[in-house]
């Protein structure tokens, strides 16, 4: 990348709309703002104050369209460069001419996520913050992206500026001893420096712990319905969604194809997939939905059993529990308005929730029982909540972890004090992989390309 040159790219997504912002960076952005646009009122282009005015075609004078353009002097911008932003009608054509004269005037087209690696490039973020940006743009619930925020506002990259802080602290310590052993230097290593690294791995080991939920969040969990024909599965479908998606009749085999849809369980984006009743059929076209049925089982992350509750236990509902295997398996005893006539067999030790698709009953219940299968308690509701939501970032802080218990483990058994810095400089590498302090050129390249043009 050429942090020298200027870029640009349409930031507002592709068709017609009220507003088209055309984004500009780099030292020849103010220059070409000038050069394609005509302000109406005089005093010239002020930093941070909107303008409104005219985008001429400096080779014909034609006009392309009336904007408002903001001008944002380095480093008081997204990207720590000189910014302008082009605030156009949001049609199609229009806005795709502007790109072009901008272009034209000494502009090259931004890559994807360009302008968000020049801001951690430029020191503005650090990488973290940076992944974090595009998490926010596709965060599906207001828990995902409460997370989101908190992770680009900077909570997860303080909590790891601590771990970094008592590594340092042991390595410049431990460093001491060995470049000056003659000067009087406190020599209480155990203490001293255990002082600083037993707190580091107990907070690598707090976000560590805290992966699973993130990423559940961030991600989103697969949540599969299954059962015998007219158990209810569809309507509990439908009462989850609040509204009338899949089909339902008293008919056995309604549903025969894969209805999915996502879903917010507290907080917890959820993609809710309904199947066919699985039982023996000569039916052609139902038989290949229950195939489908059986194949999805194994990528679910927590199957629905569901179970008619007026009825007894039958050797349909014992075979789709045989199909289930070890999944993370919820039983849900539909139909609970309804005398009770089912007995679970008795090595079942699955949870399960009584409902009724009917008129609503423990639905509430059976909600709480799905978030808590994925976030085990964790307070995604509050406003210091913050976690590692990423594998990149956990597989970095688990090699830092590691290299952390060899230095203690190296310590406790006498090692020679020469090694002992090696343990430590691992584990402040691994940790800046996370922040971005050591990562390498192709990693960034490829975090950096996951992100949307003009972001």
């Amino acid at each position: 990348m050429y942090l020298r040159d200027t870029i640009a790219a349409i930031s507002t997504p592709v068709g017609e709309g009220g507003i088209g912002i055309v984004r500009i960076s780099g030292p020849a952005s103010l220059p070409i703002a000038r050069d394609i646009f005509q302000a109406k009122s005089s005093g010239g282009l002020k930093s941070h104050r909107f303008s409104y005015g005219s985008v001429l075609d400096p080779a014909s004078g034609a006009l392309l369209d009336e904007a408002m353009l903001v001008f944002m002097k380095a480093p008081n911008s997204y990207t720590r460069e000189d910014v302008v932003e082009i605030q156009c009608h949001g049609g199609a054509l229009v806005v795709s001419r502007i790109l072009s004269l901008v272009v034209s005037a000494g502009a090259r087209l931004a890559a994807p996520g360009e302008f968000t690696k020049r801001a951690f490039l430029n020191g503005r973020i650090d990488l973290v913050q940076a992944e974090a940006v595009m998490d926010v743009i596709s965060s599906r619930t207001d828990a995902a992206l409460c997370l989101a925020q908190h992770q680009r506002e900077g909570l997860l990259s303080r909590r790891i500026a601590v771990v970094k802080d008592g590594i340092l602290y042991a390595l410049a310590y431990v460093e001491a001893l060995i470049d000056f052993p003659e000067e009087d230097i406190d020599v209480a290593v155990d203490t001293d420096v255990l002082g600083r690294v037993s707190p580091a791995v107990a907070e690598l080991d707090a976000l560590i712990d805290g992966f699973d939920a993130g990423k559940v969040l961030r991600d989103g969990v697969s949540v599969m319905i299954a059962g015998k024909p007219n158990v209810g599965k569809s309507s509990l479908l439908n009462t989850l969604l609040k509204e009338n998606r899949a089909i339902v009749t008293a008919v056995p085999g309604t549903t025969r194809d894969l209805i999915e849809e996502v879903v917010n369980i507290n907080g917890l984006p959820v993609k809710l997939l309904d199947t066919a009743g699985i039982r023996d059929s000569d039916d052609l076209v139902e038989k290949e939905g229950v195939r489908l049925s059986l194949a999805r089982i194994p990528v679910a992350d927590l199957v629905l059993f569901v179970v008619d509750a007026s009825t007894a236990f039958t050797v349909e509902d014992e075979a789709i529990l045989q199909a289930i295997g070890g999944k993370c398996l919820i039983v849900v005893l539909n139909k609970s308005d309804l005398p009770r006539a089912i007995e679970l067999p008795v090595g079942l030790t699955a949870q399960t929730v009584a409902i009724s698709a009917f008129d609503g009953s423990g639905i509430p219940e059976l909600r709480d029982a799905i978030a808590a299968a994925f976030m085990h308690g964790a307070a995604i509701d509050g406003r210091e909540y913050v976690a590692v939501s990423r594998a990149r970032h956990r597989d970095a802080l688990l090699k830092a972890r590691e290299s952390l218990r060899s230095f203690v483990a190296n310590l406790s058994a006498g090692v020679n004090m020469e090694l002992l810095p090696i343990d430590l400089r691992d584990a402040l590498n691994a940790v800046g992989e996370v922040t971005g302090e050591t990562t390498v050129d192709d990693v960034l390249d490829r975090i950096f390309s996951s992100f949307c043009i003009g972001k």
